[in-house]
Formats: C-alpha cells, structure tokens, sequence
C-alpha cells in the first residue's frame, strides 16, 4: 500500500514542506510525548509520525507503531490507516497482511475515503481478505463517493469494462472525469478516448485533444502519441507539424506498446519531412530538455 502520510494540516503546527529548523521538531516532540503519555490522540499520532519520519526523535519504527496503535486503538481512522500500511509492509512490525486489513477496515468503516481504496485493493489482491471482487467494487464505489481520485478512476475503468457491474460508457466517462479534474493522468487519457471516440459522452475532438494534452504532459506515452497525431491531422488543434514531432518524439520514448510504437515512428517520419532542418532541431532539443525535467523530478 502507498505511504500514508498526514492528510490533516491543523493536526500539527508545520506545514508538509517540512522546512522548520530541527529544534522546532525537537520542542514539538517532547510537548507531544507528555500530551501523547496522558493519552490525548492527537498527540500519539503525531509523535508515532514524528518517530515514523525521524522528526523531532531518532527513527525509530517500534516507537512509531506503539504511537500509532495507541492513537488506532482509540478509534483515530488516521492512525488505523497508517497502523494498517505499517504492517503491510513490515515496517515496525512483522509483515501481516490480515492484520493490515484489519486496521484498514476500521478506517474505511468510520468513512475514510483513502482507507476505503486500499480495503477495496486489499479484496482485489486478496491481500488479508479472500479475493472477492464484488467487495473490490463495493469499497472502490465508497472511496470515489468521497472523492478518492484513485477510486474514481477505477471505477471509470470496471464500468468501461463491465466488471462485476453493468457496462455503461456514460457512467464510465463520468467518472473518469471526476478523477481527472483531479489530476489523474491515467482518467485523463481515458477521458480522451471517450470523446474521440464519442462513448459516454458526445464525440468531441477538441475535448479530446485538451485531455490528451493533459495527460501527455504529466508523461503518459499513448497520450503523446495521440496528441501528435492530433497536431498532425488538425485534429481538435489547429494543424502544427512542429508540435507533432515534438509529442510523438516524447510518445516513442516513452512507455508505448510495440504497434504504437512502430506506428508514431512512422508518422514522425513523414512529420520530419515538413519541418526545416532548424526547427527539426529545435523540436529534438525541445524534447531533450523535457525528458531531462521530468525525469529529474521524484
């Protein structure tokens, strides 16, 4: 499961930049522990944090669950969520995948909607829970009710697919859009297809071409290749051989399956031929630095 990180900013005083000077952390640490040994919640979440990150404290992962599972045993869904995580991936504790669900199921019980994915995944994997993908979707369902992107997202795709509900491309189309307001490459793309292609909502060409742009620019390869082929034709943008050469450069050396692959080279090559040699290498130094910012980040 994903790194479950603080999602309540009034719970502590600094901010997720985490840059406050160390005696800051420090101060806030030992203030926490008295709070967290008089058994206030708050408190022993947030030193099970401060433990979990070395903030404040030495690293140290027991310390963290201890923390963690005082504040989970009292009833606090962010602590079950992170107790849950902790023991999925071992970390403080022996690696229990039942126990993992155990914790998870309490969060999403109380209406958290990051506890809700991970349960419906844990049921999708059978991971702690017998493998049911009926209760995958019902918890899936839960999480994008409450705005999980992640969720929204799948739940876009079971009804594209018709898994274990009925195929409705409208209800598809709806909910990748959800997730994809929220930034999720993957529903963007998708979201894309479902105007270009006219299912589940009216076909649309420039619709598409935004949300392939969308997609493409946080690096998903078929995005790229679409949204080139996009520039190339006059495809929902006006027609630009420059900015075809450029997406289907990214798309080739991104993550394409083979056909597209061999495809966009293809077209590149027919692109190339319309553009001088200055701006061909302008476009091939464009998507060189692109790769060199993208690949830097985490």
């Amino acid at each position: 499961m994903a790194e479950q990180v603080l999602r309540r900013k009034h719970r502590i005083y600094f901010d997720d930049t985490n840059q406050h000077p160390p005696e800051d952390y420090t101060r806030l640490a030992a203030w926490l522990r008295k709070a967290a040994e008089r058994g206030d919640v708050e408190a022993q979440f947030t030193l099970g944090y401060l433990y979990d990150k070395g903030q404040g404290v030495s690293q140290d992962y027991t310390q963290a669950v201890f923390w963690t599972r005082k504040a989970a045993e009292q009833g606090d869904a962010d602590a079950q969520l992170h107790l849950g995580s902790m023991y999925s991936a071992g970390v403080g504790v022996p690696q229990d995948h039942t126990q993992a669900a155990f914790w998870v199921r309490k969060a999403a019980e109380q209406g958290d909607a990051d506890a809700q994915f991970n349960l419906g995944r844990l049921y999708h994997h059978g991971h702690g829970v017998p493998q049911d993908d009926t209760q995958s979707a019902f918890w899936y369902r839960k999480a994008a009710e409450h705005g999980n992107a992640e969720a929204q997202y799948l739940l876009g795709l079971t009804y594209a697919l018709g898994d274990d509900v009925p195929q409705d491309y409208t209800q598809a189309a709806a909910w990748y859009r959800k997730a994809a307001e929220q930034g999720v490459a993957g529903a963007q793309f998708k979201l894309g297809l479902s105007y270009k292609d006219g299912r589940g909502v009216p076909q649309d060409d420039t619709q598409s071409a935004f949300w392939f742009r969308n997609a493409a620019e946080q690096g998903d390869a078929e995005a790229q290749f679409l949204l080139g082929l996009s520039y190339y034709l006059g495809l929902g943008v006006p027609q630009d051989f420059a900015q075809a050469y450029f997406w289907l450069d990214l798309a080739i050396a991104g993550k394409l399956n083979a056909s597209n692959t061999e495809q966009a080279a293809k077209f590149r090559v027919k692109i190339a031929s319309h553009l001088t040699p200055t701006v061909l290498a302008r476009e091939q130094e464009r998507a060189r630095k692109w790769f060199e910012v993208h690949q830097a980040k985490p």
